[in-house]
């Protein structure tokens, strides 16, 4: 799941309410700034099921955890099933960035991810998202009317990368079923 500017509320709200025993991996990316939301992972941490931690440098991706993208790095899926650190150049003046993590994901799980793309102001995602959607994947963007800073799901579904548009509450709706 990706985000950035109007994000959190919808992001706080799945955490909530995903089950212990999803038997899925669950990673958000989702723009901030060093030491902006400092305790944004305690805060997800303490108020989810799951159990949450945020990305360090050759982490194992485990089932039924809930990874959270550090700021300042970009965050890869390396094949073997470890994530990867990376220290280079914003894309789409953000760092982590949305579209370096899902084209990892395309590249390593390919069909086997279902990837969101929420709220943000700018287009980062949008082509990571196209690469996921190519390589199989599930597709799933926030309708635009619905966040509070479209430019992200607009620049997602005007380059095709939008197999479904969903609003806020069909987006929680489907992640409770799974």
């Amino acid at each position: 799941m990706g985000g950035s500017a109007g994000a959190f509320k919808l992001l706080f709200r799945v955490i909530q309410d995903f089950s212990p025993e999803l038997n899925k991996t669950v990673i958000i990316v989702i723009h901030r700034k060093r030491n902006f939301f400092s305790g944004l992972v305690k805060l997800f941490a303490d108020n989810s099921k799951m159990t949450l931690s945020e990305i360090s440098d050759k982490d194992p991706i485990k089932k039924n955890y809930i990874y959270i993208a550090p700021a300042n790095y970009h965050t890869l899926i390396e094949k073997g099933g470890y994530f990867g650190l990376d220290v280079s150049d914003p894309v789409w003046y953000s760092k982590p960035s949305i579209d370096v993590t899902f084209e990892s994901a395309a590249d390593v799980y390919g069909e086997r991810c279902t990837a969101i793309l929420l709220s943000g102001a700018n287009e980062d995602g949008a082509g990571g998202l196209l690469k996921l959607r190519n390589s199989g994947a599930l597709t799933i963007v926030q309708h635009p009317y619905d966040a509070e800073m479209p430019e992200m799901p607009k620049a997602a579904i005007s380059n095709n990368a939008a197999e479904y548009i969903l609003r806020t509450e069909e987006i929680i709706e489907l992640l409770k079923s799974k």
